[in-house]
């Protein structure tokens, strides 16, 4: 049966933890990838403590399979964590207590904030990155993670979109995630931006909560 709102439905790591035989093969199948190469778990659409718990559970329940059939797999490949849903940022600390690395998935984060499917043509001129409340998830989950020296990198759109690149510098971030094709783009723009010049007015960013004067705020940090 089709769900009425896919987005909200049974999928990613829900749909993961629903199947444990699919998941398990799918967990063996990367595990045994990481002999070859230089391998990282990531988990999307995590809500809370209790998923993580059970994906580490059935991460660790993998890897003893392959130990009991000899079969080499990296024993401390490293396991991350997905940040889309405003709970997870709001829960932040818990996830860096038990993951090792974490990516912002600012799609479905601002997505899932503003209450606004960007597929539907009614609201989605109402989707914005630049809302106060979605910056003010952006900047608390990076800083937390900076504190406690956990990676942290945005992907999504507006990780690839060079009007938002000196804004994300400006919070901390240090690692962004985009398609190949916006690597250059991205990094020139970076190189020729100058951090102790574009914090002060990303915090004067961060403390507005006016969506126009942000917009002509950043206009000024990109000029």
């Amino acid at each position: 049966r089709a769900a009425t709102n896919p987005a909200l439905g049974l999928r990613a790591i829900r749909l993961s933890l629903a199947e444990p035989d699919m998941f398990l093969t799918q967990l063996r199948a990367i595990l045994r990838a990481s002999a070859f190469g230089n391998v990282r778990i990531l988990i999307p659409m995590l809500s809370g403590d209790f998923e993580i718990s059970q994906t580490l559970q059935y991460i660790e329940q993998a890897k003893q399979a392959l130990r009991e059939t000899h079969q080499p797999f990296d024993e401390t490949i490293p396991v991350g964590g997905m940040i889309e849903i405003p709970a997870a940022a709001l829960c932040i600390d818990s996830f860096m207590r038990k993951l090792d690395f974490l990516s912002i998935g600012t799609n479905d984060l601002i997505q899932y904030t503003l209450a606004i499917d960007r597929v539907d043509e009614t609201v989605a001129h109402l989707y914005d990155p630049l809302h106060p409340a979605v910056l003010w998830l952006l900047s608390k989950i990076i800083h937390a993670a900076n504190v406690e020296s956990i990676p942290v990198s945005v992907c999504g759109e507006i990780a690839g979109d060079i009007q938002y690149t000196r804004l994300l510098l400006g919070m901390g971030l240090k690692q962004f995630s985009m398609y190949p094709a916006q690597i250059l783009t991205i990094k020139q723009e970076i190189l020729k931006s100058h951090l102790p010049s574009i914090k002060p007015l990303a915090k004067k960013i961060l403390k507005t909560d006016d969506s126009q004067k942000i917009r002509q705020l950043l206009s000024r940090l990109n000029h």
